[in-house]
């Protein structure tokens, strides 16, 4: 990119009045460079099958072209028309609750004929009358897209389909695998092969949902393929990954792999929703930033952000601003929220944007045009940041999956605990500890390029990945592991040996108990932290070569280790294998950072002060200092000669940074 992108979707066909021309003066008075339209539009654009009217884009086009504004065209496909489903009731997807009844969003079977027909059809009529125009610089495909738990008819039969090539057509093979003959479940002819809605079978139900996955690789690859056929060189193809929901972004996205989804586009993108006020700590933007970053090793796109949002979401003042550097320190190249105004009607009407219902200027408005005009003084400098991270988190769908089928029944207030819990349980440390990271997953083949790999909660791994690993510490790395590692196989098959299967020689132990914590503690030599509490869950790890670095402080466990290292070839693997207090993991992560000898002046400023680093296309290491917090903070400045971009002051070894409540300072050098 030559400039960074600060952009809204923008909605003309939602209007209760004709008001373009002044929204364009308004989006220009705040460096809005960039808009998202269409991708919302379907039944405005095709009103009755075969008729169509793109006066609603063609207008918003005129208009941002003549204002020198970019244009992202999204594929209005992620909802679907009435006159659809009342000539093809079929294309509501089939889920485990039936037939969907019309009127949310995101409701349709993405595989079938009649959708893709009328699907391929919209997409193909909306490029010619966008794709040429000028002011149109990339594509969005479809918008969030998952599988939408579609399990009919015509999805079943592609799943048998499947298994038939994963086992050979070998059902003897997948009845082992999967341990079917557990209460005569045993599948004998694959004409009877059942509904799989109905299993109880873990392997069963989690490689269906595997297979399900794979249904949005290939629905995003297609719609490639049609833009493909119209985009120019010079224009992208994106699409707004989002992740798991507990009322914001919070972890891995259990219906879509992203690292496969990815292939269909030329640059990932992504949506990230996350508290403010007393409760923003940017964890959520890193983490999502992280994430996508890793997806093609490159800048991004934020297509999707709050701006007022929620009303428990309007930021503080500072916060709007603080939030968007947020995104460009994790190496984003834009930064877009979800939307230009707020709506009058209908579900998201209290989804606020960057407008209220009376479009007039406020504090949300007035903050985001000191963001733009600053993205246009200082682009330059922070436009196509790189990283260089030596800390990498492996993540895993797989695992995802099995521990939705089998949780982590926690005696800790957050009840069922999963996957997604023990990832952000350890990232969120990592970033307190201002521990920069790159995320890899099972079928990534560069971990030799991280100093030290982290590694939760891999419950479900297949041997490859598991000599990959082990292969990874014997060659000189530094493995980090929790609870809940190398349990089963890939297929959800408990490995019928000692825990943790595959890696136990690396990790130097063993153990077959767990149980859950009754007034544990941890008691330890190494560790002088007083936040001892063990929660949720514990393993009964049996140190065989490995040294204990915690121990269970309890009559019953004392005689079992919780937190273990190993010297292994050439590297080291520290295992912890229980749940503790967040102060506690923080304090352990902090022994391994220094183990792997990458500890470092960023490690010796902690939240809320979070720095984050890269370099950008000048050659100069761009440093910010972002400040999540309603008290000033300071900071000791380290390293060569730089300057403060903000004040244009030079900064010198020693100089005392002083960042205002929820602000930043950057400092290149």
């Amino acid at each position: 990119m030559d400039k960074l992108l600060y952009g809204v979707a923008y909605y003309d066909e939602y209007m209760p009045y004709d008001r373009l021309d002044q929204d364009v003066e308004m989006m220009k008075a705040a460096g809005i460079n960039l808009v998202r339209i269409a991708e919302s539009t379907w039944s405005t654009c095709e009103p009755q099958e075969g008729v169509f009217d793109f006066s609603h884009v063609t207008r918003v086009l005129d208009a941002m072209e003549n204002a020198g504004i970019s244009v992202i065209i999204g594929t209005p496909t992620y909802a679907i028309p009435t006159w659809m489903v009342k000539s093809h009731p079929d294309v509501l997807a089939t889920t485990i609750n039936g037939r969907g009844i019309y009127g949310a969003r995101q409701i349709m079977d993405i595989t079938h004929p009649v959708y893709r027909y009328y699907g391929e059809r919209v997409i193909r009529k909306l490029m010619e009358v966008s794709a040429h125009r000028k002011c149109v610089i990339g594509f969005q495909l479809d918008n969030e897209t998952k599988y939408y738990d579609t399990a009919g008819k015509n999805v079943q039969e592609q799943f048998v389909k499947y298994l038939r090539g994963k086992f050979h057509d070998d059902l003897d093979a997948m009845n082992a695998e999967f341990g079917l003959d557990y209460w005569s479940n045993r599948i004998n002819a694959w004409e009877d092969f059942p509904d799989v809605r109905g299993t109880i079978n873990g392997s069963l139900g989690a490689e269906f949902e595997k297979f399900q996955r794979t249904l949005v690789d290939e629905y995003l690859e297609w719609q490639a393929g049609i833009v493909r056929e119209y985009a120019r060189e010079d224009q992208f193809i994106t699409h707004n990954f989002d992740f798991d929901w507990r009322g914001y972004s919070f972890g891995v996205q259990p219906k879509v792999n992203h690292y496969h989804a990815a292939n269909a586009l030329t640059v990932a993108g992504v949506d990230i929703y996350h508290p403010t006020q007393d409760e923003l700590t940017g964890a959520e933007i890193s983490f999502g930033g992280d994430s996508t970053r890793s997806l093609k090793n490159n800048n991004y796109f934020v297509l999707e952000t709050e701006a007022q949002g929620f009303p428990c979401w309007v930021p503080y003042d500072g916060q709007l601003r603080l939030q968007a550097y947020s995104h460009l320190a994790s190496g984003a190249n834009m930064v877009e929220y979800w939307h230009w105004h707020s709506i009058h009607n209908s579900f998201e009407t209290y989804w606020k944007g960057l407008l209220s219902h009376d479009f007039k200027e406020n504090d949300t408005y007035r903050a985001a045009k000191v963001i733009g005009n600053e993205f246009a003084q200082l682009g330059s400098h922070l436009v196509n940041l790189k990283k260089h991270n030596k800390v990498a988190m492996l993540v895993s769908n797989e695992s995802l999956t099995a521990l939705e089928w089998f949780t982590i029944d926690g005696s800790g207030k957050m009840g069922k605990l999963k996957y997604n819990d023990v990832v952000r349980y350890v990232y969120d440390q990592l970033y307190k500890l201002n521990v920069e990271c790159d995320f890899l997953w099972p079928e990534s083949e560069n971990f030799g390029d991280y100093d030290l790999l982290i590694v939760p909660a891999l419950y479900a791994a297949s041997e490859d990945l598991l000599q990959r690993i082990d292969r990874y510490v014997a060659e000189g790395g530094h493995l980090f592991t929790t609870f809940k590692t190398a349990f089963t196989n890939e297929n959800l098959k408990v490995y019928p040996d000692c825990q943790p299967h595959g890696i136990d020689k690396c990790l130097g132990i063993s153990y077959s108990h767990f149980t859950f914590p009754h007034n544990v503690k941890l008691t330890s030599d190494v560790y002088s932290s007083q936040e001892n509490g063990v929660i949720n869950f514990m393993e009964l790890l049996n140190a065989d070569t490995a040294q204990v670095l915690a121990s269970y402080d309890h009559y019953n466990w004392k005689w079992y280790a919780a937190v273990t290292r190993n010297q292994y070839g050439k590297g080291t693997a520290t295992y912890l294998g229980c749940w503790t207090t967040d102060e506690k993991l923080r304090e352990i992560l902090t022994d391994v950072i220094k183990e792997a000898e990458l500890w470092g002046t960023e490690q010796e400023v902690t939240f809320p002060v979070i720095i984050k680093k890269g370099t950008n296309d000048m050659g100069k290491e761009v440093i910010y200092y972002l400040n999540y917090s309603p008290e000033t903070q300071k900071v000791i400045y380290k390293g060569k000669d730089g300057v403060e971009l903000f004040s244009g002051e030079t900064v010198t070894e020693d100089t005392m940074i002083t960042i205002e409540p929820w602000n930043l300072k950057i400092v290149e050098r």
